[in-house]
C-alpha cells in the first residue's frame, strides 16, 4: 500500500499494474547498469584504437549486426518468448566471461580492445531492443503513454548506477574485474524478465511467434509506418555518429592519458543519468500524454539542430560535453520512450522482428554510414563546421518525420487501441 501511494504521486499507475511496473523498472535498471559499467571501457578502447580508425569499428559493428539479426529472427520464430529472452541474455553473459579471461591474461590487448568495442555496441542494441519488444508485448498503447516514462527511469537509474560503480570500484577491484560485476547484473535482469511472464494458464509467453529469419526486413519494406520509424532512427543515428566523432576528436586532443579520458566519458554518463532520471520520474509520462507522441519525438532532432549550431561556433571540450549530455538526456528521457510507444500499435511479430531490425541494422548501418561520411568530409578538407551543417539538415528532416509518425500512431491507436 505504501509503495502504491508513493507510485501514484509520480506515475498514473493502477493497482493491478503495480507488480509488472516494478519488475519492469528493476529489469531495465539492471540491464543498463550492466551496460554503463562497460561503456567507459568501450569509449576508452575506441580512442586507444585510434580516432581515425573509428569508421572501421562502426563498419565492423554493422557487419556483425547483419550476421546476428537473422540468427535472432530464427530464434524468435522457433522458441516461445519465455525461453528466447533469457537465452539471449545468457549468451551475452557467456561472452563477458570470455572477454574477462582474455583481458585478465593480457592476450593481444589492442585486438581484444577493438573486438570488445564492436561487441559492446552489438550487446547494447540487442539487449535494449529485446527489452522494449517485451514491453510493447505486455503493455497496450494507452498504458505505454502513462507508464513508459517510469519504466525508462529504471534504465536511467541504472545508467546512473553504472558509472558510479565504475568510478567507485575501478581502482579497488581493477578495471577488468568490472566485467564480472556487469555480468552479475545482467543475470539479475534475466530474473526480472521471468517475473514479468503471465502466470495464467496458456500464457502469451508460451506461444511461438513463427515465421522466418528474415521476416523483419520484409515487414519494414511492406509497411510505410514501420519504414518511417526506421528512417527516423537512421537519420538521428547518423546525427549522433557525427557528434560521437567530434567528441572523440576533441577529447583525444584534450588529453592523451587513458585514465583522464575514461573519467571524462564516465562523468558525461553520470550527468546524463542524473538529468534523465529526474525528467523521467516527474515529467515524461505527463509530457507525452499532454503533447502527444509527435512533439516528444521531435525534441531530440530539435536539440541536435541547436547543439550543432553552437558546436560549429565553438568546437571545444566543454561545449561537446554539454551537447552530448543534453542530447542523450532528451533522447533517453523523452524521445526514446515516445519512440517505443510507436511499437505498441503494430502486430506482435512486428514488435520482435521488425523492431529488432530497426534497432540493430538501421542504427548500426546509420552509424557506419555516418562514420564514413565524416571520414569523407575530413578527406576533402572539411572539418567541424561542415559536419555540423550536415547534421543540422538531418535534424530538420527528423523533426518533419516526428510529426508524421505522431499522427500515424494516433490513427492506429484510435483504430485498434488494444493491439
Amino acid at each position: 500500500m505504501i509503495v502504491e501511494r508513493w507510485l501514484s504521486r509520480v506515475v498514473a499507475v493502477r493497482p493491478e499494474e503495480v507488480r509488472a511496473l516494478l519488475w519492469s523498472f528493476a529489469y531495465f535498471f539492471c540491464l543498463l547498469a550492466s551496460y554503463y559499467i562497460l561503456r567507459p571501457l568501450r569509449d576508452e578502447m575506441g580512442v586507444a584504437g585510434g580516432v581515425r580508425n573509428l569508421q572501421w569499428l562502426f563498419t565492423a559493428t554493422f557487419l556483425t549486426m547483419l550476421a546476428a539479426v537473422p540468427c535472432y529472427g530464427a530464434l524468435v520464430a522457433r522458441l516461445p518468448r519465455r525461453r528466447f529472452i533469457p537465452l539471449v541474455y545468457h549468451f551475452f553473459v557467456a561472452n563477458l566471461a570470455i572477454f574477462w579471461l582474455l583481458l585478465t591474461l593480457g592476450v593481444e590487448r589492442q585486438l581484444v580492445a577493438r573486438v570488445f568495442f564492436v561487441w559492446i555496441s552489438v550487446f547494447n542494441l540487442f539487449a535494449v531492443s529485446v527489452f522494449w519488444s517485451f514491453m510493447a508485448d505486455i503493455y497496450a498503447s494507452e498504458q505505454a503513454k502513462r507508464l513508459y516514462g517510469f519504466i525508462a527511469a529504471g534504465g536511467s537509474a541504472g545508467a546512473l548506477a553504472g558509472p558510479a560503480i565504475t568510478i567507485g570500484l575501478a581502482q579497488a577491484i581493477g578495471v577488468v574485474n568490472l566485467v564480472v560485476v556487469a555480468a552479475v547484473l545482467l543475470e539479475v535482469a534475466v530474473l526480472c524478465a521471468t517475473r514479468l511472464e503471465p502466470r495464467k494458464e496458456a500464457p502469451v509467453g508460451e506461444a511461438k511467434i513463427g515465421g522466418g529469419a528474415l521476416d523483419g526486413l520484409m515487414m519494414i519494406l511492406r509497411s510505410p509506418y514501420i519504414a518511417g520509424i526506421a528512417l527516423w532512427v537512421g537519420v538521428l543515428s547518423i546525427a549522433a555518429t557525427f557528434l560521437y566523432f567530434e567528441q572523440a576528436a576533441i577529447v583525444a586532443a584534450a588529453s592523451d592519458d587513458p585514465a583522464v579520458r575514461t573519467r571524462i566519458f564516465a562523468t558525461v554518463d553520470l550527468a546524463v543519468g542524473l538529468l534523465t532520471l529526474l525528467v523521467q520520474f516527474f515529467a515524461t509520462g505527463k509530457l507525452i500524454q499532454r503533447f502527444g507522441v509527435g512533439p516528444a519525438l521531435a525534441l531530440l532532432p530539435f536539440v541536435f539542430a541547436l547543439g550543432f549550431a553552437v558546436l560549429a561556433a565553438a568546437p571545444v571540450l566543454m561545449v561537446v560535453i554539454a551537447f552530448q549530455a543534453l542530447q542523450r538526456t532528451a533522447n533517453f528521457a523523452i524521445s526514446n520512450p515516445a519512440r517505443e510507444v510507436l511499437f505498441t500499435v503494430v502486430a506482435r511479430d512486428e514488435k520482435y522482428k521488425a523492431k529488432n531490425v530497426i534497432d540493430i541494422v538501421a542504427v548500426r548501418g546509420a552509424d557506419a554510414a555516418g562514420g564514413w561520411l565524416v571520414t569523407g568530409l575530413r578527406a576533402l578538407g572539411m572539418e567541424a563546421r561542415a559536419i555540423a551543417l550536415g547534421a543540422i539538415a538531418l535534424a530538420v528532416a527528423g523533426i518533419a518525420l516526428s510529426a508524421a509518425l505522431g499522427r500515424a500512431q494516433g490513427r492506429r491507436a484510435a483504430a485498434a487501441p488494444r493491439l
